[in-house]
């Protein structure tokens, strides 16, 4: 052991606040290395040798999670990282790069458990340095899992926005041309000079016509089946055959054109049946614009529910029923894609439960996207909420999978930061960590059951 050595470990800038036998004893159990630019000092595979004391220079971790590598943390002289006392830590979440000509000083994992006998206020040094960095790692992929729930919601939002937007782009670039073909048939059956009871009549078909439309639609068959037979009727009055089609669309019934044939001349018929059409499909396309304006709404109103957005953040009475109904609408994109079905039973007397309706919807999102992730193709997810009975006063709700299960080797690390049996760049590892932390938040219990099969969520809130 050099003295200059001793002298660069007694200047670092952590170690020079500790007992110089202390010192000591990190030099006589360590090494000095020196690792050029690109060297890696720790790979996102490898296992972490032990201590690193930093003398100089420069490093950097970088971690992948499917869209290129990012920086996340760097040390530079006079910091620490690697293995801290009483950590768990293996492999660190990415390789950890040297940037510039650096030197390290190294404590062998081995020697570990002597130096913390040995060096208490070290080991207490160190304890807060590895504080700092744990909240600092989880800081930042907490930053990027919200991130990438984010963009999985705003691609789910386009994705059901994008039917009826749309649908009223469509009936409101026709609806122009429907007008136009209302205007002229008002006109000539205002030419036709008839009565006010045979107009009555016209229109009364007419409003009979947008109610049976809006009860339903035949199957293919049934309904080229009604066309031929609308086709035949105006085929055997000399009326045009062409409207057929869309008289059937309409609704049109054979009993309807026979009562405008006893009541009308025969020369108004056709002039009779083009106000019709007009008038309905013009209603019709109407319609179609106010129920997908509506269904848009309903959305909106949805992921404002979801998000709680406008809501102060303090605990108050939450609806989890309408939390977990908001939370299918968001995800109902997903459950498509994916071929999902999703059931949601709630039961009538459910209670609300005290806290942040946010946070709860978080770990309502976050359960329901893992079931469907775990699910098979037509796999299916169940959702209910229930009283929690006298035993434990509360709600109780469950989330059920028909997917393969957990596998026990794994089932007691679900939870743990950062764990996740996702391809890269398809999990962070933070979902069931976020889910475990807001459901003690809420001080309530998380439980699991895994079986292939059958895999159960239950969360307890009080």
């Amino acid at each position: 052991m050099s003295k200059e050595f001793l002298d660069r470990l007694t200047s670092h800038r952590i170690l020079a606040t500790i007992p110089h036998e202390q010192v000591v004893w990190v030099a006589e159990h360590s090494k000095l290395r020196h690792l050029d630019t690109g060297e890696v000092l720790t790979a996102k595979d490898g296992k972490v040798e032990g201590l690193h004391i930093v003398l100089s220079g420069h490093f950097s971790i970088y971690v992948d999670r499917g869209a290129g590598r990012r920086k996340i943390m760097e040390w530079r002289g006079g910091d620490v990282t690697g293995l801290m006392p009483y950590s768990r830590l293996v492999s660190p979440p990415g390789d950890v790069v040297t940037e510039e000509p650096s030197d390290v000083v190294t404590v062998d994992r081995a020697d570990m458990p002597q130096m913390i006998h040995d060096c208490t206020e070290l080991t207490a040094a160190l304890v807060h340095v590895m504080l700092d960095r744990a909240r600092h790692f989880t800081s930042s992929f907490l930053h990027d899992e919200k991130l990438v729930s984010l963009g999985k919601l705003a691609a789910g939002l386009a994705h059901e926005l994008n039917n009826p937007a749309s649908a009223i782009a469509r009936s409101a670039s026709a609806l122009a041309s429907s007008l136009a073909d209302a205007d002229s048939s008002s006109r000539k059956l205002g030419a036709a000079g008839l009565m006010p009871e045979q107009v009555a009549l016209i229109k009364s078909i007419c409003d009979s016509c947008i109610t049976l439309n809006s009860q339903g639609v035949l199957s293919p068959l049934a309904q080229e089946e009604h066309e031929r037979s609308l086709s035949r009727w105006l085929a055997e009055r000399h009326v045009d055959a062409g409207s057929a089609e869309a008289l059937a669309e309409m609704g049109f019934t054979r009993d309807m054109l026979d009562q405008l044939a006893r009541s009308l001349p025969p020369e108004t018929l056709e002039a009779s049946l083009g106000w019709i059409a007009a008038g309905t499909t013009t209603r019709r396309m109407s319609a179609e614009i106010q129920e997908a304006a509506s269904r848009i709404s309903h959305l909106v109103d949805a992921i404002k529910g979801f998000t709680q957005m406008d809501r102060e953040s303090v605990s108050e009475p939450v609806d989890i029923a309408q939390g977990l109904t908001n939370t299918l609408v968001v995800l109902r994109g997903k459950a498509k894609d994916k071929a999902v079905s999703v059931t949601l039973d709630i039961a009538k007397d459910l209670p609300p439960v005290k806290g942040f309706a946010g946070e709860l919807n978080q770990v309502w999102a976050n359960l329901v996207s893992n079931a469907m992730d775990a699910v098979n193709a037509n796999g299916h997810v169940q959702v209910t909420a229930q009283s929690a009975g006298e035993a434990r006063d509360g709600v109780v709700v469950t989330f059920i999978d028909d997917g393969p299960g957990i596998p026990p080797a794994i089932r007691d690390r679900i939870f743990d930061p950062f764990f996740t049996t996702k391809p890269v760049g398809e999990g962070s590892g933070l979902g069931l960590d976020i889910v475990r932390r807001l459901v003690q938040h809420h001080n309530g219990q998380i439980e699991v059951e895994a079986n292939p099969g059958r895999t159960v969520f239950r969360v307890i809130l009080p």
